[in-house]
């Protein structure tokens, strides 16, 4: 349950985080329909595989020194902790569609593959969250990433089907409050990762 909660939370504000991604998701949806944003959206699953083999394999050569594994807590506290602090200070979404041209699942992989987020996430966060569910068991990396994925992608699809029916919800007060408790969520995240930091380096 920890690890599946975990996903969730992590999920979730990646999956409502404004980014490129994101942006491709609503623009598609604007100019199109509500299927060419479901597409972009679905880009993490085809293009995080690589990234997450990488980071772990990186994790993986780093086990055995508990400064790195130090370094790479630290490093992830900071990310979360300024991921929560952007979530804090949101003040919703409002796209000017003027002179975007139409968008496809092409460029949601490409702008996925280039954009640093996910890359700086499974080093930092993704990766050591990964090793600790698999010494734990083996359901426990698997409900990670469901979860995580689930609720990456599953945002996203949501987002895509709440703007075909209201423009309006990406500057309203709703998203607006999610958002918010979301960056809460994660600047205690990021708290618990600066603990173990302190723990590996003491």
């Amino acid at each position: 349950m920890t690890f599946l909660t975990i996903g969730i939370i992590l999920g979730l504000s990646a999956g409502l985080t404004p980014g490129p991604l994101l942006t491709l998701v609503i623009s598609e949806t604007l100019q199109h329909d509500v299927k060419s944003g479901i597409k972009v959206a679905l880009a993490p699953v085809i293009t995080d595989l690589p990234i997450v083999a990488v980071s772990i394999f990186i994790l993986t050569r780093a086990a055995n020194s508990s400064t790195t594994l130090g370094i790479i807590s630290l490093a992830g506290g900071f990310f979360i902790l300024y991921m929560g602090w952007e979530h804090l200070q949101t003040k919703g979404i409002k796209l000017s569609l003027q002179d975007v041209k139409p968008q496809s699942m092409r460029k949601g992989i490409l702008a996925n593959i280039l954009s640093p987020y996910p890359y700086l996430f499974w080093i930092s966060v993704g990766a050591p969250t990964m090793a600790k569910a698999i010494a734990y068991s083996s359901v426990a990396p698997l409900a990670f990433l469901g979860s995580f994925y689930s609720l990456l992608v599953g945002s996203k699809i949501v987002l895509a089907l709440l703007t075909g029916k209201s423009k309006s919800f990406l500057s309203g007060k709703v998203y607006i409050y999610i958002m918010r408790f979301l960056g809460v969520v994660l600047c205690g995240f990021a708290l618990t990762l600066f603990r173990e930091s302190f723990e590996l380096f003491f």
